[in-house]
């Protein structure tokens, strides 16, 4: 089954600096433990993509608007107190499993080199619609 891990951030949920407080040597530390995480899955099996994405100063919200032409609202967006930093889909037995990689994920190393215990959300990707449907 596949499951999508996403990285998620909040000011209520995590009790460290931003990233752009970060040492160097903390970060590059930080990138490292994400790129061996991605080399053990990817080895592993489980691996069907995982990325990172800009920050939210570099979002674009967009509707449809009239005729279908897009509008876009640009970044940055002060009062968005939650963005999402990355995600992996990871193709695994089982929802355990997934639940596993999440928590190894949520200790990557922050300021200092403490795990950051930053929340990841675990998602079954649907194949298709729920059957009672």
């Amino acid at each position: 089954m596949k499951y999508m891990l996403l990285m998620q951030f909040s000011e209520k949920t995590v009790d460290f600096p931003p990233i752009t407080e970060w040492s160097p040597e903390e970060i590059r530390a930080h990138i490292a433990f994400m790129h061996d995480t991605n080399d053990k899955l990817s080895k592993a099996g489980e691996l069907v993509t995982a990325e990172g994405l800009a920050g939210a100063e570099q979002a674009r919200v967009v509707r449809a608007g009239s005729g279908g032409t897009p509008i876009v609202t640009e970044g940055p967006y002060p009062e968005t107190k939650e963005f999402l930093a990355g995600f992996w889909i990871v193709d695994c037995d089982s929802a355990e499993r997934a639940v596993e990689l999440a928590a190894h994920v949520s200790a990557a190393p922050g300021p200092g080199g403490r795990p950051l215990n930053m929340p990841i959300e675990v998602r079954q990707v649907m194949a298709g619609p729920p059957e009672e449907l």
